[in-house]
């Protein structure tokens, strides 16, 4: 593998120069777990390219501590991710864990983190672990399953001078929680949502939804996986391409542009990432990843860089010292960043991430088809501008909640 190479050659490079005293100790452990095999591999190989790729940069040392990565296949499912974790844990002793990829792998590790521990950086959005149930060994560096539907609703009601939205999703808390964030919003600023779809998350056709559309000015999908193509060239063949449509991050993830054709042009779009953002960290980034793998990176690979990047501050914070868990995890909780590929970063008191979320139109320019972000949200919370004890005093968005006032 090109990341077990450069680790080899970072080894090498290090044992031949002077070092600091700490990266003659031990070498700093991260266990990565992630996807390898199923239906979720696409997203897990990308998570460990991103990883690999600010590992590469940094020659594998991050604050003069050399670093070993272990990455665990969790096979996409609770059981392995159970299984996984606690072989990275206990048996290969690491001292940080990244990921894993989906919700229910994070809720089925959930106590097991509590109970060891161990800082886990997720990439996953189930609302509650940073939220009511909030485990203080869990952050996050991408997005709550709802940040950035929050500034979708609000920018289709204000800026798109929208008034009735259908929304579209798959039938699972992820796709709840994005379409609820949304609904919340849209309706706050005027709007109605008159229909709410949930297919099963297989679901070979779409044609039996789409054709329930009916008079709406927009329509809203929260689709993840390979989901959002099917969904798309459906929607397109259908002749619905008269109503503009709306998506969450994973619905357009830049690394899902390559599977897309101008179905895909004109969708809008809110991301906590996006490969078109011009600043030094991001350039570097992209440029990295397209030479080393031949893609355009996503969520799923820039969410594990940042991981990194929040790892290497909070080691520069304890001088390299990660074997008092607490001080460590308080190291990280503590970092904020201001040049990542996806702009400046900071966390909340509940772990989750505080940062920009940029509102996109996909287009084509030349072959390619391409993100260009059109609005930036600054700032932006896990609790939107409701506030934490607000937010927090209502339940957990959901298939029902906050109630569909309007449905037709």
């Amino acid at each position: 593998m090109a990341g077990a190479a450069s680790g080899a050659a970072a080894t090498t490079l290090s044992a031949a120069l002077p070092m600091p005293a700490i990266a003659q100790s031990a070498p700093f452990k991260i266990g990565l777990l992630t996807v390898k095999t199923g239906p979720l591999a696409q997203g897990g190989i990308q998570m460990e390219q991103g990883l690999v790729t600010l590992l590469k940069q940094k020659n594998y040392t991050l604050a003069g501590r050399k670093v070993e990565l272990i990455s665990a296949d969790t096979g996409g499912n609770p059981a392995g991710a159970k299984t996984k974790a606690s072989e990275v844990i206990e048996r290969d002793k690491v001292d940080v864990v990244l990921g894993p990829l989906a919700a229910f792998e994070v809720l089925a590790i959930n106590d097991y983190i509590r109970q060891q521990g161990m800082p886990l950086i997720s990439l996953a959005g189930a609302e509650d672990v940073t939220q009511r149930l909030a485990n203080p060994w869990i952050m996050r560096t991408s997005a709550s399953s709802a940040q950035c539907c929050h500034p979708l609703g609000d920018y289709a009601a204000k800026e798109l001078k929208y008034k009735r939205a259908a929304t579209i999703a798959d039938d699972l808390a992820f796709g709840y929680e994005q379409l609820s964030a949304f609904q919340r919003v849209f309706e706050d600023d005027g709007g109605k949502v008159v229909k709410k779809l949930w297919p099963p998350l297989v679901t070979p056709d779409y044609t039996p939804y789409i054709a329930q559309i009916g008079n709406v000015d927009c329509v809203v999908n929260g689709f993840a996986g390979s989901n959002p193509v099917k969904f798309m060239r459906a929607y397109a063949d259908l002749g619905m391409k008269r109503i503009p449509l709306l998506g969450g991050w994973t619905a357009m993830d830049d690394a899902l542009l390559k599977s897309l054709g101008d179905e895909a042009v004109g969708v809008v779009s809110a991301s906590w990432y996006s490969a078109s953002l011009d600043n030094a960290s991001n350039t570097r980034f992209v440029a990295d990843m397209a030479k080393d793998y031949n893609v355009v990176p996503g969520g799923y690979s820039a969410g594990m860089y940042v991981a990194g990047q929040v790892v290497e501050a909070a080691l520069e914070k304890t001088g390299g010292k990660a074997d008092d868990r607490k001080a460590f995890n308080e190291a990280l909780r503590g970092v904020s960043l201001t040049d990542t590929p996806r702009g400046p970063v900071k966390f909340d008191a509940y772990g989750n991430v505080v940062g920009d979320v940029q509102i996109r139109r996909c287009e084509r320019k030349g072959r390619a088809l391409v993100n260009t972000i059109v609005k930036i949200y600054s700032d932006v919370s896990q609790f939107w501008t409701y506030g934490d004890k607000a937010f927090l005093a209502n339940p957990v968005y959901a298939r029902d909640w906050p109630p569909a006032k309007n449905l037709e």
